[in-house]
């Protein structure tokens, strides 16, 4: 176990900076490029300081054109380098999707494993800054639904700093998304530059025995809060976060349902087609299912493009009190 005087606390945006850093010194085979990441530092501020550290050939700045990052980053790991791409807003992915479905995912398997694409693909997500409908979607979904990706989404700053290194040196497209609300978050990261987190892995962040959610993003602290609202109640919620949404591991998962009978699965994004509803769908088909006590429920984004307007933003999406009142009705408390 990893002891605190090895770690410094950080925010989730300056853990992001620092895995890119030290696997940037470690690799001179990794590159980074995107829109404004050089002189401006990124729209986020991830990337400031690294052209000053690393220079022009290897912190690229591109033109306004998605399409021509993603297809730059495919070719480039064909051949060999590392590249990590900034998407200004995930919403952007639109443009770059024909590179990244049609080459990016499916060289390794249509050349029989000679072909490699190390690259990784940073999407800031979601609502909370008032940027609207065309910068504020959720869309990992999408990217789920395409064998050849992987999707991984951090929670918290050290598992930020552990995916990140841990997708860098991935030989295949990660898809790295990260909560723009998450960026100003602090918490303790550990220093060491062979300090990664292994993709494909569900955790529990929270041990319980009552009630199962299952959730990531904004929605785990979300979640948090609203178990340590029931924990007054005498309430033990058990919470996962999936840190690699594709490849999912339902081991924990189903281990949690088995053990609570009660399972809410939530996310931001929109809850028609959302991740949420393949979890159900493999709780379901597992041997989880004989110990349901009580409906599954999931908490997802309205069917609704996200609103300028504040209230209705937050309206938009799951809240504490939305936990709080699924965990009553599975426990038959309302």
């Amino acid at each position: 176990m990893m002891k605190t005087s090895d770690m410094t606390k950080m925010t989730y945006r300056d853990a992001i900076r620092l895995g890119i850093t030290e696997e940037m010194r470690l690799d001179r085979d990794v590159i980074f490029l995107g829109e404004d990441i050089g002189v401006y530092g990124g729209a986020f501020g991830v990337s400031k300081g690294l052209l000053e550290e690393f220079g022009e050939e290897r912190i690229l700045d591109t033109p306004i054109s998605e399409g021509a990052i993603v297809g730059t980053a495919v070719g480039a790991a064909t051949t060999g380098l590392r590249p990590v791409c900034e998407i200004m807003f995930m919403d952007f992915i639109t443009l770059g999707l024909d590179a990244l479905v049609n080459q990016g995912a499916k060289m390794r398997y249509m050349f029989g494993g000679q072909s490699q694409v190390p690259m990784v693909l940073r999407l800031p997500a979601g609502s909370g800054t008032g940027a609207a409908a065309q910068h504020s979607q959720s869309l990992e979904a999408w990217l789920c639904h395409v064998p050849g990706l992987k999707v991984v989404t951090p929670s918290t700053p050290a598992q930020a700093k552990g995916l990140i290194k841990a997708a860098i040196r991935d030989n295949n497209p990660v898809c790295f998304i990260e909560h723009k609300m998450l960026y100003d978050t602090v918490g303790l990261v550990p220093l060491d530059d062979e300090y990664t987190l292994e993709i494909g892995k569900t955790i529990v962040e929270r041990p319980g025995k009552d009630v199962t959610i299952v959730a990531y993003g904004t929605t785990l602290a979300k979640a948090i809060e609203a178990a340590e609202f029931l924990d007054e109640e005498g309430i033990r919620v058990e919470i996962l976060n999936p840190l690699t949404l594709y490849p999912m591991d339902m081991k924990p998962i189903i281990e949690s349902v088995i053990k609570t009978g009660c399972l809410i699965v939530a996310h931001e994004a929109v809850k028609t087609g959302g991740v949420g509803g393949e979890i159900v769908a493999r709780v379901v088909e597992s041997e989880a299912f004989d110990y349901l006590t009580a409906p599954i429920i999931r908490l997802g984004g309205l069917d609704v493009p996200i609103p300028f307007n504040q209230e209705l933003e937050a309206a938009a999406v799951p809240q504490r009190n939305d936990f709080v009142h699924g965990v009553y009705r599975l426990l038959n408390r309302e």
